[in-house]
């Protein structure tokens, strides 16, 4: 894949992480019990809509200049960031199996993304 696709494809995959995160914060905003109102006025839900929204469209961009066999694996990479950004924004605990889980992971995009 050329370098802009994977700079692209990488920051697909750093947007939907942070959208993980928005949708976490939108969890715990709502109230008990959870109301259509509650959930329409709910900032973080909406943010993370949107950015989910954008990145879509970003990953339809990528999928037409990249195989999606190529594509996909950085994805795993989600399985990474997500806990490293839980960890960072919200307090959550980062488990050296996770972080070992991570590198496998890695190790499995670098093989699946190269031709």
């Amino acid at each position: 894949m050329p370098n802009l696709t994977i700079a692209l494809t990488l920051l697909c995959v750093l947007c939907i992480s942070l959208g993980q995160i928005l949708f976490k914060k939108a969890a715990a905003a709502l109230t008990e019990p959870m109301t259509l109102q509650a959930v329409v006025f709910n900032g973080w839900l909406i943010a993370s809509l949107a950015l989910y929204g954008l990145t879509t469209l970003g990953w339809v961009w990528i999928l037409r200049h990249a195989p999606l066999h190529l594509a996909y694996p950085f994805m795993g990479l989600a399985f990474l960031i997500v806990p490293t950004l839980a960890w960072l924004f919200l307090g959550e605990p980062l488990r050296w199996r996770t972080l070992a889980g991570g590198g496998l992971i890695m190790a499995g995009v670098a093989l699946a993304s190269t031709n």
